[in-house]
């Protein structure tokens, strides 16, 4: 559920993005693809320029085709032309991203297409690098005055920002420091791409446009709320990237809390980005602090077997690819009610839900669940009981369902970054983490991280369908 902003409003004033690390995995995958869609629905400006910035040197040319190659997108899924005119926007500058000369050049380049233009155009800056990259070329691009705004005000200028924010609360501190000399907390947009779920949106409509559930969504009716993210595959050519960070810190302390956030937050007084985000903050801010002696009890860590083999990874690694958490939330609405956090790497399925159990009445073992199905099969489920045909009263379980992919066969038109994107240029910051939101996560996070490899690990098989 978005803010009151018009979402088909589309962006008219002239716009350069510049994406640092446009020569990476993310760029193939997700931003260009999604670039290239809202193109083709001429959901862009008419004006644009998109600049990739990276420490390879390439010609033009060969810059355009070296994306090209590495392009996600299927056969026949853009018209050629289409492609051929996207590209025509694109260009790429070289640099390593601790040179100052290589940020002269970028802003050289950036005001002769103003002057083309004729006029100051909005400046989107996407940092696609590593997050021990973030500081520096934040700073860089303050000395080179490349975030200076229009001095008529007729442009913006916004940075974009890939999760993880900091690994710490400490460094999440600094970084937000940084910003904050920079940017206005309105120019600064965080990417947790979850929040873009279609599915995970629609938390917000179910909760609060329904009236039936609302008055049951409380300590009084809820016994617990598990929170699952499992993932079938393992490192996939990624160890040497994910050994240092671990799964707490890899989804846990943004996709997960963000799906605690929205589930668990009051109902905001409007659907505005501030509201909302206001609202996603409080319920974090309210996470209860797990004290080192009952550790072991609420968290437990897990690495499957076979992980430190992965290329990349220590021989001696002892991240976890697996965590689950047992959260709190001190409000009246939650008390005594746990909020399960469970993630793992090498699971028997890939899947993202959220299961809401209903206490029974005394001594019921008749228990009714509500689902969301985030990814894959998004949709809504109930289980609830019925009578079992014939004679006798035994009531059994049954599903009542509600399937996007049967009912809503668009929802796979959008993709997660194509709706970011799009939000950035509007300036809708609904679906993008505030300094609020983040700080919070990080204060609940931070204490397990610092204890984690004080708790056993557990061992477990690819293919599991849970961890003992």
């Amino acid at each position: 559920m978005t803010s009151s902003t018009n979402p088909n409003s589309i962006p008219l004033h002239p716009t350069i993005f510049v994406i640092f690390g446009i020569t990476g995995d993310l760029a193939a995958r997700k931003l260009i693809p999604a670039l290239l869609h809202l193109y083709s629905k001429k959901m862009l400006p008419q004006r644009f320029s998109i600049i990739g910035f990276s420490r390879r040197p390439m010609a033009r040319d060969e810059f355009r085709e070296y994306i090209r190659e590495r392009l996600n997108v299927r056969p026949g899924q853009f018209k050629e032309e289409d492609i051929k005119h996207f590209f025509d926007h694109m260009s790429y500058e070289q640099g390593l991203f601790d040179d100052p000369r290589a940020y002269a050049r970028l802003a050289d380049k950036l005001n002769d297409i103003d002057s083309r233009w004729g006029q100051c155009s909005n400046k989107l800056f996407h940092l696609s690098v590593p997050p021990t990259l973030y500081e520096g070329i934040l700073e860089r691009l303050a000395q080179s005055r490349l975030t200076a705004p229009c001095a008529d005000d007729t442009g913006w200028t916004r940075v974009l920002i890939e999760k993880p924010f900091g690994n710490d609360t400490a460094t999440a501190h600094r970084l937000d420091r940084v910003l904050g000399t920079l940017f206005k907390e309105e120019q600064i947009f965080r990417i947790d791409h979850y929040l873009a779920k279609e599915s995970l949106q629609n938390i917000l409509a179910f909760r609060f446009t329904n009236s039936m559930f609302e008055p049951l969504w409380n300590r009084d009716s809820i016994e617990k709320v598990h929170i699952r993210l499992f993932e079938k595959k393992g490192m996939e050519g990624r160890g040497a990237f994910y050994d240092p960070v671990g799964a707490l810190r890899d989804v846990g302390q943004n996709h997960m809390l963000m799906m605690l956030a929205l589930v668990s937050m009051d109902k905001p007084k409007n659907f505005k980005a501030d509201t909302i985000r206001k609202e996603r903050a409080k319920v974090l801010s309210k996470l209860l602090k797990i004290p080192l002696r009952t550790m072991e009890k609420f968290v437990v860590r897990g690495q499957y077997e076979g992980y430190t083999s992965e290329p990349g990874v220590s021989a001696t690694s002892s991240t976890e690819t697996y965590f689950r958490v047992q959260a709190s939330i001190n409000s009246p609405r939650w008390k005594g009610v746990p909020f399960y956090l469970e993630s793992g790497k090498g699971m028997v399925e890939s899947k993202t839900a959220i299961d809401v159990y209903f206490k029974t009445n005394k001594g019921s073992t008749h228990q009714n669940i509500l689902t969301f199905r985030i990814q894959p099969d998004e949709g809504i489920k109930i289980r609830f009981f019925v009578k079992t045909p014939g004679q006798g009263f035994e009531v059994e379980p049954k599903p009542l369902k509600f399937s996007y992919s049967e009912t809503m066969p668009t929802l796979g038109s959008t993709t997660d970054y194509e709706r970011l994107i799009f939000d950035v240029f509007r300036g809708d910051q609904t679906l993008f983490a505030s300094t609020e939101e983040i700080m919070s996560s990080w204060k609940f996070i931070t204490p397990i991280l610092e204890n984690l490899n004080k708790l056993p690990i557990k061992k477990y098989e690819r293919g599991a369908q849970e961890v003992e």
